[in-house]
């Protein structure tokens, strides 16, 4: 690190600082973890299982316990102190709460993972930035994300809690497919079917691979500096979905996929849980300014454009039939909005 508002454990240039990683094996945390070993820190995962989905680095030590209950923590934490907290799986204030009252005193940064899509949606202009009102009418998950803010900013104004904000977008590993259908959708298109793309296909979509995140993120941590602070982190380039498809439709061998548009609202009133994240997320056009973080992280830039990622996304499918996961509803649900909304002969 070449950062000069260190924590005082990496003044002295001793011992690595230490990092508690509160999940750690998910899409954005497993790549956080390695950029943050990378970064000279010393990685703890507390978790309830010590499974993982995900192969771990040989660097990480994984301990055992449950962070919704506090007697299952604190027996997993003994008298560790870390000098950064990170939770990336509290969705409630109820949640952060419990951070709050666990590692007051046993942290010297607490890192918490927020959303972008907690910002103002539809956005009253773009491109986004970070003093950009919290306000997400349509969808509960966004709503409790900006509360968990909320706690956290008056924790820290009231009483100095370390409280750092990071706030992903659309965040993507080769596992994930960032499309409604999943490899459904891949695999209608493979067999020449039509598939749903939402709104007119036109809007704007910010996609970030999870190793251009990770790297940004872990540049924060450790920081004085950026405590009381909120950052987003994304990529740079903003598709439109109709892009977003026709990348993952070459890169699965289709060179003319069948795109069929549906209002948002249609999508919602067949399935309110699908619309859900389409009118509180992904129907409007989100763009971000990535100067702050840029700021505070020089050099850092995202550099895993989609095309690519659409490829590892892809291969990595391809590589196991048990990944390509076809669900008879969602085709039944695609062929229900098709056949409504299919183009016809004038």
């Amino acid at each position: 690190m070449t950062h000069t508002h260190l924590l005082p454990a990496a003044l002295g240039g001793a011992a690595p600082l230490t990092a508690l990683f509160i999940g750690g094996t998910g899409i954005i945390s497993s790549a956080c973890t390695q950029a943050a070993i990378d970064a000279g820190f010393e990685v703890f995962h507390l978790n309830r299982s010590k499974t993982s989905k995900r192969p771990l680095p040989a660097e990480v030590t994984t301990l055992q316990g449950d962070i919704r209950d506090r007697a299952s923590a604190e027996r997993a934490l003994g008298d560790r102190r870390f000098d950064v907290v990170v939770d990336f799986v509290a969705f409630t204030p109820e949640h952060v709460q419990q951070d709050i009252d666990l590692f007051t005193g046993r942290t010297a940064q607490y890192v918490f993972i927020s959303s972008a899509s907690a910002y103002q949606t539809p956005p009253a202009r773009v491109p986004v930035v970070e003093s950009a009102p919290l306000r997400n009418p349509h969808w509960e998950y966004s709503r409790n994300k900006a509360a968990c803010e909320d706690l956290l900013v008056a924790a820290y104004r009231t009483g100095g809690f370390p409280a750092t904000i990071v706030r992903p977008s659309h965040t993507y590993d080769e596992t994930l497919l960032p499309i409604d259908g999943a490899w459904t959708a891949i695999d209608r298109m493979r067999r020449g079917l039509e598939v749903v793309v939402h709104g007119d296909g036109t809007s704007l979509w910010t996609l970030t691979h999870h190793t251009d995140f990770a790297r940004a993120f872990a540049g924060l941590l450790g920081r004085t500096d950026v405590l009381g602070e909120a950052f987003h982190i994304t990529s740079d380039e903003a598709p439109t979905w109709d892009a977003i498809y026709r990348s993952l439709a070459r890169a699965a061998g289709v060179d003319d996929p069948k795109l069929v548009h549906v209002p948002s609202d249609a999508i919602a009133a067949l399935d309110p849980e699908w619309g859900a994240g389409l009118l509180g997320d992904k129907a409007h056009s989100m763009v971000f300014d990535n100067s702050k973080i840029k700021s505070v992280v020089p050099g850092w830039r995202a550099v895993i454009p989609f095309e690519l990622g659409a490829r590892q996304i892809i291969a990595w499918h391809d590589a196991d039939e048990s990944r390509r996961t076809v669900d008879d509803e969602v085709n039944r649900k695609f062929d229900l909005l098709i056949d409504a909304y299919r183009p016809r002969p004038l």
